[in-house]
């Protein structure tokens, strides 16, 4: 992933927190077989510290490509919004000159891979993940002996990655005027479709972080 200095994270506080506020939902990649294209999987995933756990069916064919290489990519992208041309014009040319661009927000983790097997193991693994996604404790006991969870455990692995790298990136046009993001942002929140909204509210707060603009 390509970052240029104004699109990176101010700190790793900043990615944290976007990943902390229900950023749960991300694409595994892995290398695979020699002469295969990469596998990839949409998934949930809850993350605990520097560990992310992930669960996924026994047939997904993702497992043989992880056991060929644990070296794995996950990469969560949400915020995002096309910006039209006449939007990002600058002052004085034709709004038709204007170029377009997307904003987006992307955290990229590098992770090593460990395959959860063993029964309780994947039970503790799943007791984890339902906290996160049910945190009102809605469900029955997660058990390798008890219905229903038990039953279904064997069709089934975890996995626990282990994160070695983070690459964050907020592309909102940082390296432009200040007039030109906040016009962006009102736009953005005046079309309301798709993430509109979600993107605007992470344009003003960058710059808001960065000292450049006051509501």
């Amino acid at each position: 992933m390509f970052i240029q200095p104004w699109d990176a994270a101010l700190d790793d506080a900043e990615w944290q927190t976007w990943i902390a506020d229900g950023h749960d939902f991300g694409i595994l990649s892995v290398n695979g077989l020699p002469g295969q294209p990469p596998v990839v999987v949409p998934t949930h995933f809850t993350s605990e510290g520097t560990t992310l756990l992930i669960h996924l069916a026994r047939p997904n064919p993702v497992w043989k490509a992880i056991a060929a290489d644990l070296n794995v990519t996950f990469t969560v992208t949400s915020d995002y919004a096309f910006i039209p041309g006449p939007w990002r014009a600058k002052p004085g040319i034709p709004p038709t000159d204007g170029v377009p661009t997307s904003y987006y927000a992307a955290v990229q983790f590098t992770c090593q891979a460990t395959i959860v097997d063993e029964p309780e193991d994947k039970a503790e693994l799943l007791r984890r993940q339902m906290a996160h996604f049910q945190p009102d404790g809605d469900y029955a006991t997660i058990d390798p002996g008890q219905p229903p969870y038990g039953r279904m455990l064997p069709g089934i692995r975890g996995l626990r990655l282990d994160v070695t790298d983070v690459r964050a990136k907020f592309k909102y046009d940082d390296h432009k005027p200040v007039e030109q993001r906040t016009g962006t942002a009102r736009r953005l929140t005046e079309r309301g479709t798709g993430l509109d909204v979600s993107t605007a509210t992470q344009q003003l707060r960058r710059l808001d972080c960065l000292g450049t603009w006051k509501a």
